[in-house]
Order: C-alpha cells, then structure tokens, then sequence
C-alpha cells in the first residue's frame, strides 16, 4: 500500500499521472493535424522545478522531441514544446535515415526485448607486467565490471611519460579504450581521470601550449562504443596549481592580456559501454542480493559533479592519485565483489582501493619498478587482508603487439611527406610495388 503522496498530489496538480499526460499531448498532435499513427510516447516526467509534465514523442524508435503540459491547467507550453514543424521534418529525416537520436526506453514498450543474463565474471585479482594496449587483449570479453584509470599526462614531464607525438598519444589512448570496450561488461562504466596539459616551452621566445586532453580524450570514447554519463571536476586546494607556474607573470605585472588561470581541477569523465543496460537490470538481477544491500552507501556522499579532494603525493611515483579518488568512483560505480581494472595501474593505487572495498582488482603496468612497489605493498600489508586473499602476477612484457596495416600506412605516409617525398613519388612507388608482385 503506497503511503506517500506523489509530487503531483502534494502540488494539487490537474495533471495527477503519466496516463493522463499522454492523453492531453495525443489530443494537441490531433488539434494540429499532426498524424499520430506512427507515434508512441516516452516516459512522461514532472519538471517539478516549473510544473510541467514533459513528455517525449517517439518516431520509430527515435525520440524526435517533447512536448511540455502545465501541470496546474492542462495547457501546452509551446515555448517549452518542440514546434509541429520541427517534429514533422525530423520525422523525415528519420524515414530517408539522416536523423538518428536513440531513445532512452524506460517506460516505452517494446515488442521485442533483448535478455541479459547478468555476467558474473571468473577472474581473480590480478597485477599483470606489460604494455596495457597489448596485455588486455590476453583479457576475457566481458570479465570487467569497473574500469578506473588515470592514464599518462602526455609529455607534460618527462619523468611522466614521453611520446614523439600528440598524435601518437592519442593512437594509444584510442588502442587501449577500443580494448576496454571489448573486456567491459555490456552497460557497466569506465571512469577516467584526466586533465589539460601545459607543455613548456623551448626558449624564451616562444609560449608554452596547453592542450585540451580530456576534449580529444573524450571523442575517442563517442567513437569506440559508449555513452558519456557525466563529467566530475575534482578540485584540488588553491595552492596546488601554483606549481604548473601558470598565472605567475600576470601576479607579478598584472598587465590584461597576460591572465592565464591557475589550474587547480581535473576531469573525471564517466562512461557507459553501450548498449547501456538499464541499471534496473544490473540491481534486480544480481545472483547475490546481499551483494546489492551490502554494496549501498551508508556515509555521506558527493551530492554534485565538484569534488574536493587533495592531491597524494609518493617519492616512489610522481603522478599518482588519491586512494580517496579511487575509493569514491569505486563505490559509486561497483558492487562488492565485482572486477576493477586499471589499465594503467602505477603503483597499484585503485588495486588497493578496490581490495580495501572487498571488490576484485585487476592492474595493468609496464613499468617493472612500479610492479615491485605494488608488490611489496600487497606483501607487506598481507596480515591485513581479508581471509584467503591471494592474487596472480602475470608476465605479458614479452608479448608483441599485432600491428594495424592501415595505421602504419598512414604513418608511414605522413613522414615520407613530412621529409620532402611527393606524392607523385609515393605514387610511383606503390605502382611498382604493386607489379613487383603480380
């Protein structure tokens, strides 16, 4: 029996329920002469912060806009609604195929569903040597359930990492995420951390760049198979920027045209491997219920995408993160039990986080020394663990990765260019080849 009142009780709506909604919204696309037979309805939700009930209209499975009911009146609200013309040319455009915006489904029938049997993966914590684009390949599909990383700064030190490129970079970061995609479960997330860069400069006459790493980062993940859920900026305590040296001169002289703001912020982009499986089905599905009660968040918890978190420092490692970074996303995004990899794993930080939490880890590193660190704090602090708990360490350093033909061609062609070769000359040469092996 229901005790509490619904919003549109409580308000005295005249608008009482989604059934009702439709109805109204069914009726004006008739008033309108818009043809109705082909439409269904979305999910009709209350706007509680104007007193609206909006309501999605779907055209083969596209949701091709909304319309917005006072709830007070019954009335429409055309400058919240999409306009009939509007929602007549995208109908169009979806019949000859050049409009595709998929539909959230909750509350749509459907005819025919899919099943998702709810995967329960068989891996066992894991710290695994080698090179990450090649030693997830050696991976299970869908054995992941969490991925969370904080991949190398692109050549902002040194000591960091060092690329010839920008550009092969992001070739990397692309070959590890369409690996992600292939290990990570169907609907399960991938939150990644990652910031701006600020390249110094050469000399004294030149400026130094700052490139927008999470902007391309972030075009990667719409291109190999998932949906951007949301964008948490961890702040960082105010002093902490001062040590990229970014805003001194305009400190010192003040003079407009010098600003540069102190970064004191990072990304921390979330994502869903599509198809993205209601989270519904993930919470009532789960083979262990206790799990999904054990699992919930009894403290305090971030209640908006800014979190304030100081930054961690380690001599062994010069850009690690909090544990407590790891700990929140590890939370929020998981269930107990459940596999978190990091595919650039350090010096074991979200290894550790996901242990702490009584999640299963999976950590991925090149670096032989940070894999001794990782190991001697897992030693080290094994009186501590749980009951039983072991973990495999794997050797993949050795393995070599299958080259893509086009993508070697590509740069093969670029540097040919880049060191005087036409592309007559290129031309020519490919001609020859090509008889040279008929």
């Amino acid at each position: 029996m229901r005790n509490s009142k619904m919003i549109s009780e409580k308000r005295n709506y005249l608008v009482l329920n989604t059934e009702q909604a439709k109805n109204i919204v069914k009726d004006y696309l008739i008033e309108n002469k818009f043809e109705v037979t082909e439409i269904a309805y979305g999910l009709p939700e209350i706007i509680d912060r104007y007193d609206i009930w909006n309501v999605p209209i779907i055209y083969k499975e596209n949701n091709i806009g909304e319309i917005a009911i006072d709830a007070y009146d019954k009335k429409i609200n055309t400058s919240l609604s999409s306009d009939i013309s509007i929602l007549v040319g995208r109908m169009k455009k979806v019949d000859i195929g050049e409009f595709s915006k998929p539909i959230n489904i909750k509350g749509l029938k459907k005819t025919s569903k899919k099943k998702h049997d709810y995967a329960i993966s068989n891996l066992n914590n894991m710290i695994i040597k080698g090179r990450s684009e090649i030693a997830l390949g050696q991976l299970p599909e869908q054995s992941i359930d969490l991925i969370f990383t904080s991949p190398p700064y692109f050549n902002a030190r040194k000591e960091y990492s060092e690329f010839h490129t920008y550009e092969d970079y992001l070739e990397l970061m692309r070959k590890v995420i369409k690996q992600c995609q292939r290990v990570l479960i169907d609907g399960k997330f991938f939150v990644i951390n990652t910031s701006h860069v600020l390249v110094p400069r050469a000399s004294r006459s030149e400026s130094s760049t700052r490139i927008a790493v999470p902007f391309d980062i972030h075009q990667i993940f719409m291109e190999e198979g998932f949906e951007f859920v949301d964008d948490i900026i961890w702040q960082k305590p105010e002093g902490a920027g001062w040590a990229s040296g970014r805003g001194r001169r305009f400190s010192a002289d003040r003079n407009p045209l010098q600003y540069k703001a102190v970064p004191v912020t990072e990304y921390v982009m979330v994502y869903r491997k599509k198809p993205c499986i209601l989270i519904d089905h993930f919470i009532r599905n789960h083979p262990n219920p206790e799990i999904i009660e054990q699992s919930k968040i009894e403290s305090d918890y971030e209640k908006t995408n800014i979190w304030y978190i100081s930054p961690a420092r380690d001599k062994r490692h010069p850009a690690i993160f909090p544990l407590e970074l790891a700990e929140k996303v590890i939370k929020y995004y998981s269930f107990k039990n459940d596999v978190i990899l990091d595919p650039f794993g350090g010096i074991g930080t979200t290894a550790k986080a996901a242990h702490k939490l009584n999640r299963r880890f999976c950590t991925i590193e090149v670096n032989q020394e940070y894999i001794d660190f990782t190991l001697n704090d897992f030693n080290k602090n094994a009186s501590n663990f749980l009951n039983n708990f072991d973990f495999e360490y794997i050797d993949y350093s050795n393995l070599t990765e299958i080259q893509n033909d086009n993508v070697d061609l590509k740069r093969i062609i670029k540097e040919l260019l880049e060191n005087g070769i036409s592309q007559n000359e290129m031309l020519l040469a490919l001609q020859n080849l090509k008889k040279a092996k008929m």
